[in-house]
């Protein structure tokens, strides 16, 4: 094992942990603060499609930041594993049955609309950790970077606490970087965003 993927096992292990300890009144806090800081995203407004995620394992939950989309009349579509380990986003709509997939994450339905990932307004991606350059450390699966490499016109936005923060990310080649990092606590710009 690398250097690189042995540091990023050991900081997911530490940074798991970090999130797992927060109660569910301090995640639910943090939801509702990241919620508020979203609109502070300058392309916020004018978003139309948008990608969130189930929250799993003491990720910052969507639960109000979809309220808050669908209260602007913005369309949701939550990511599906395909096959080949690529995601699809699907459209999410409110009362619509979702079921586990192979992680026991909830995905819609095989029928349920599809938009392509390059036509996303934006994408809001969970995380373990993140840096101010950008730097996101997933849970390992690489699902995320494999489907949005060459991939342009989303702005790419990591959820998270911010006791998730690092100095630096261990990152390889094909690690995708982030725009935007919405916490508890701020709305951070990526150095190096467009």
């Amino acid at each position: 094992m690398s250097d690189s993927k042995l540091s990023k096992a050991q900081l997911r292990s530490e940074l798991r942990q970090r999130r797992q300890a927060l109660g569910p009144a301090e995640q639910l806090a943090a939801a509702k603060a990241a919620a508020t800081f979203i609109l502070q995203l300058p392309d916020w407004p004018g978003a139309r499609r948008i990608a969130l995620y189930l929250a799993a394992d003491g990720e910052m939950d969507t639960g109000e930041l979809a309220q808050l989309a669908r209260s602007q009349g913005k369309q949701l579509f939550l990511p599906v594993i395909e096959r080949d380990d690529h995601l699809s986003f699907a459209a999410w709509l409110p009362g619509s049955h979702l079921a586990a997939n192979r992680y026991g994450i909830p995905e819609p339905p095989c029928d349920a609309k599809r938009c392509a990932t390059n036509t996303l307004d934006i994408i809001f991606l969970p995380l373990v950790g993140w840096d101010l350059q950008g730097g996101r450390l997933g849970m390992g699966g690489g699902f995320y970077d494999r489907t949005l490499t060459g991939t342009s016109g989303p702005v790419l936005v990591g959820l998270a606490h911010s006791n998730q923060q690092v100095d630096r990310i261990p990152r390889e080649d094909w690690d995708i970087p982030l725009d935007f990092i919405a916490t508890d606590t701020a709305l951070y710009c990526c150095q190096g965003a467009n």
